[in-house]
């Protein structure tokens, strides 16, 4: 490529390379100039005349290839916003979902104490403990995975942002959780079938397959989990979890026969059955 490429022929090129494999061509382009560039989208806007160098240019070609062949632009990019955070991510664990952000606003909502107690189930990049961090600085939060990976990079994370009231460790579930109550247990655990057909499709194609699946039809972790959680909950304690949306009534079912109460769940921002919520009697 010529050491003339400027910004709105790189940009056209990217786009045009994208079309037939993303849902998003102009954003993805966008995303993988500004990352090549260290600028913001405001400036691919403001100097689109501007000349690129020769090496920019090949890695930004670089990067679109691998988003052709459908490497996920977090991937790419080493990042992913979650909440008001900018997280590292990788392919140790999954890439943190806007609908995910629904935990952190039940969270807040339901555990009105400034000061409490959290476990946070299957951290992976640390995203949900690293957000209830932000919001409350006064809880102590503990986040375990049972993948070191994953705990290696919620612990940069948590380093990176300088959250003292996380503390991030290995545990399978609660195999390795000190004999303590918590005021809110909190998880976003693998729930998909082995044999659901979206595991062949988009960014699921990229992510470890222990974060995503799980056995009797997507339930054996969130079985596991509900079962456990109630020698670990603090009395009028919650149980927060995300679920698939075809999975509300039999996760209530579950809660109800573990012994909680107050059992719910609620919608995501696309109206689907995302995450169910029970409390300690």
């Amino acid at each position: 490529m010529a050491a003339d490429s400027n910004i709105a022929t790189l940009l056209g090129q990217g786009v045009s390379a994208l079309r037939q494999t993303s849902d998003s061509p102009r954003l993805d382009a966008e995303l993988i100039l500004c990352h090549v560039l260290d600028q913001d989208r405001a400036f691919i806007y403001t100097w689109p005349d501007r000349s690129v160098a020769t090496a920019q240019t090949g890695q930004f070609h670089g990067l679109i290839a691998q988003r052709k062949r459908g490497v996920p632009i977090a991937h790419i990019l080493g990042y992913r916003e979650f909440w008001t955070l900018k997280l590292e991510v990788n392919d140790s664990t999954l890439i943190p979902r806007p609908e995910t952000e629904l935990l952190v606003e039940l969270a807040l909502e339901r555990v009105e104490a400034s000061v409490a107690s959290v476990l946070d189930l299957g951290t992976g990049t640390g995203a949900i403990a690293l957000a209830l961090a932000s919001e409350r600085p006064d809880w102590q939060i503990l986040a375990v995975d049972m993948v070191p990976e994953a705990v290696a990079l919620a612990e940069r994370n948590r380093r990176r942002l300088g959250f003292g009231n996380v503390r991030v460790a290995i545990s399978d579930w609660f195999a390795a959780v000190p004999q303590a109550t918590f005021d809110l247990i909190i998880a976003n655990p693998p729930y998909v079938a082995a044999d659901d057909p979206h595991l062949r499709q988009g960014d699921l194609r990229f992510e470890p397959a222990s974060a995503l699946v799980a056995e009797h039809a997507g339930f054996s972790a969130l079985e596991k989990i509900i079962a456990e959680s109630v020698d670990f909950l603090a009395p009028a304690g919650y149980l927060l979890l995300e679920h698939g949306f075809q999975q509300a009534g039999e996760v209530r079912r579950a809660l109800g026969a573990a012994g909680l109460a107050a059992v719910a769940t609620h919608r995501d921002h696309q109206g689907l059955d995302r995450a169910s919520i029970a409390r300690m009697p």
